[in-house]
């Protein structure tokens, strides 16, 4: 298994790492948005997903089990994810250990140049959405088993719209870049499908970010009472 440790060690497994779990991140964030569209379709429906969500494989199943091991799924991925970022930024500062002493033009997307900062936003973003509209410890309405009210009640409180938006604004930012870099990481890089990768990049992140930012907004707007 030595080749398995040295492929693991070096800077292109470091890589497919960050891109397979990342992957799987993106994944779970469109299936996210997508689930929290059912907010546009009433509270009866909403309610019932989120009901879906916590009995989906029981009996072969307890209840909330599949559930549990979508979340460890989620969280093994989220730690690799991060591990292998904070692995790659080491290896580049010491590949690179004093700044230039000119400032150089690099021609990189704004994406490109805000994603580690983008990453950080988005963990702390996580961790306060968690907080807020999973567990109830900083809503002060919340009601167990209610997601439509929890949101509405949530998301009619301005600063914390706002939070939400800036954040997703973040993430857009943060899936275009990495959705480029997942294909150019597993190999999928050629010049004649690169504007198709960056148009695809763009896209998918547009999509979320616009679905995701649609659902404070229309609690404010009043369109989702």
């Amino acid at each position: 298994m030595s080749w398995f440790s040295d492929i693991y060690r070096s800077t292109i497994g470091k890589k497919v790492v960050m891109a397979t779990s990342g992957l799987i991140l993106f994944g779970f964030v469109l299936l996210h948005m997508i689930g929290n569209l059912k907010l546009y379709e009433g509270q009866e429906v909403m309610d019932a997903y989120g009901g879906f969500l916590r009995d989906v494989g029981y009996p072969a199943l307890p209840h909330s089990g599949l559930l549990w091991i979508a979340r460890s799924i989620l969280l093994v991925a989220v730690v690799l994810h991060i591990w292998s970022a904070w692995e790659l930024a080491l290896v580049s500062r010491v590949a690179r250990p004093r700044a230039y002493a000119v400032a150089l033009k690099v021609h990189t997307s704004y994406a490109s140049r805000t994603l580690r900062w983008g990453g950080v936003i988005i963990l702390l973003f996580v961790i306060y959405h968690l907080l807020h509209l999973t567990w109830g410890t900083v809503h002060p309405h919340f009601e167990p088993g209610k997601p439509y009210e929890n949101a509405v009640a949530g998301f009619k409180v301005w600063w914390v719209s706002v939070v939400y938006i800036a954040a997703n604004l973040a993430l857009g930012l943060h899936l275009y870049h990495g959705l480029w870099s997942v294909f150019q990481s597993l190999g999928w890089n050629h010049p004649r499908y690169n504007l198709w990768r960056r148009l695809f990049a763009q896209a998918f992140a547009v999509a979320i970010t616009v679905g995701n930012v649609s659902f404070p907004l229309a609690v404010l707007a009043g369109i989702v009472r």
